[in-house]
């Protein structure tokens, strides 16, 4: 098993869980859209919550395709755009600059059609299923706030926001769509967040 993330301190965690649970995990540094492995490498390939940030889709998802032997199988999960967490993005992203008009937002690989289109020309047979995962935290208010502390998006936000004084107007929006999706009634958060469960079958 071989484990890749672009961000080191991210491997690191990752290295302590594998010890943990005795788990025997080669971790590399590197890129989604430049995977530093051979044509054909793997039996399976997954990414959870991962490849979806690659800025750009295609590119990412032909490296997949690359790496995985025929026979084998691609799976991926990503948040959908109408779930909590895509959201959650379409919140913080009313904040900030808009992105250059070449980049496809993450959560596209969270639809069908978008999967469809980047694997067309691999001859997968793509399955897909929609699931969903529980947040369970002590309260909205402070979901957003260790979300400020630990996830990308919201720590870039704060980091550009807070200087303007603008920081507390989206922490207010994000508590408020947490509240809106709120299951619990004793002032915690548990929370259902959708995603989009992908199979990509490649050819033998």
């Amino acid at each position: 098993m071989t484990g890749l993330d672009i961000t080191p301190e991210l491997l690191e965690v990752a290295r302590s869980r594998a010890a943990e649970s005795e788990l025997a995990v080669e971790w590399v540094e590197g890129d989604a859209e430049a995977l530093p492995f051979e044509r054909h490498a793997f039996d399976r390939v997954t990414s959870c919550f991962g490849v979806m940030f690659a800025p750009r889709h295609q590119v990412a998802a032909d490296e997949l395709a690359r790496v995985a032997r025929p026979g084998g199988t691609i799976a991926v999960a990503a948040w959908t755009p109408e779930g909590l967490n895509g959201r959650m993005f379409k919140t913080v992203g009313s904040y900030m600059p808009p992105p250059p008009p070449e980049l496809t937002p993450p959560v596209m690989w969270g639809t069908e059609a978008h999967i469809e289109e980047l694997f067309a020309d691999t001859g997968a047979a793509l399955s897909f299923e929609r699931r969903t995962v529980t947040f369970v935290y002590d309260s909205p208010e402070s979901w957003v706030e260790y979300n400020s502390r630990v996830l990308g998006p919201a720590i870039l936000a704060r980091a550009a926001l807070e200087p303007q004084g603008r920081w507390e107007e989206l922490r207010g929006d994000l508590t408020d769509l947490y509240v809106e999706h709120n299951d619990a009634e004793d002032g915690s958060l548990r929370a259902q967040a959708e995603y989009l469960f992908t199979l990509a079958r490649m050819p033998a």
